[in-house]
């Protein structure tokens, strides 16, 4: 169901997705200048292989035989900054984001981490609330600089990472 990225192809993939998911999902949030310019900044393939050379690790989605989504996540001190989790609109609210939770969740423990972290775009209700469902708390408002003119605005949501699993 999670597949590590580590080929050429796979990061070509994550593209691709990125592509689809942040178009169909996010123009209605930020804009198409600004999913366009995100897309480029931190979903290209060249942002995506510096993220995983960086330590970020990228996995693949699937159901049914195929990609439905991704997920990237970065060990940190103490805990696991979850940087993405996209499903392709077709596949949300069937489950997968609890299991993607749940693998993470396994992730962590793993690497000895104590949390799970991540930021979401205030008007992003629907993945708050998704969120919220799993666990999460809103730990504040932040506001990040990411350039030409445009920011995120956020709120971080943190999560214990339970003992055992």
């Amino acid at each position: 169901m999670f597949v590590k990225v580590i080929t050429e192809e796979q990061i070509e993939i994550v593209e691709s997705l990125a592509k689809e998911i942040w178009s169909e999902h996010y123009t209605a949030i930020i804009g198409k200048h600004q999913v366009d310019y995100m897309l480029g900044k931190f979903q290209s393939k060249q942002a995506i292989t510096e993220q995983i050379s960086n330590g970020y690790s990228y996995f693949l989605i699937e159901d049914d035989k195929n990609y439905v989504g991704y997920l990237a996540a970065l060990p940190q001190k103490h805990e696991l900054f979850l940087s993405k989790l996209y499903l392709k609109s077709s596949k949300r609210g069937k489950g997968l984001g609890k299991k993607a939770i749940h693998f993470l969740e396994e992730f962590a423990l793993k690497e000895k981490l104590q949390k799970i972290t991540l930021t979401v775009n205030k008007n992003n209700i629907n993945s708050i609330k998704a969120y919220e469902k799993l666990g999460f708390k809103n730990s504040g408002a932040i506001i990040q600089d990411i350039g030409c003119g445009y920011v995120m605005d956020d709120f971080r949501m943190e999560k214990d990472v339970p003992s055992k699993i």
